[in-house]
């Protein structure tokens, strides 16, 4: 018996990501690097500023690491990130579009408008 329990912890998993994707959400940690983080950031490497230097006047808003300094890794990732979106705005549009039709599709109809019988 524990060894059908054991063969059917994949598929749960993938079941519950399934599931969790359906209604928006997605495994792993949430990002690290704010919008507003991503913004100064940018700006401050605009104006020729070094990632290590930026990175002690970042301080984490939420979660596990709140009140933290982001590490020099995540920041390079959300720039990677970043990049990845400008160099290819028309892939991204398409995966929010797809992504709206999801859920669209997803949620259930709302009350009846059929009369009530009595």
């Amino acid at each position: 018996m524990a060894e059908t329990e054991r063969e059917n912890i994949p598929e749960s998993t993938l079941e519950g990501l399934d599931t969790a994707a359906r209604k928006g959400g997605h495994g792993g940690r949430p990002p690290v690097i704010t919008a507003d983080m991503l913004h100064t950031v940018l700006r401050r490497r605009a104006g020729g500023e070094s990632v290590e230097r930026i990175q002690p006047d970042l301080i984490i808003p939420t979660g596990k690491r709140k009140g933290q300094n982001p590490s020099v890794a995540s920041i390079h990732r959300a720039l990677a990130e970043h990049a990845e979106r400008e160099a290819y705005p028309e892939a991204v549009e398409a995966a929010h579009a797809d992504f709206a039709a999801l859920k669209a599709r997803d949620v259930p109809a709302g009350p009846s408008t059929a009369p009530a019988l009595t």
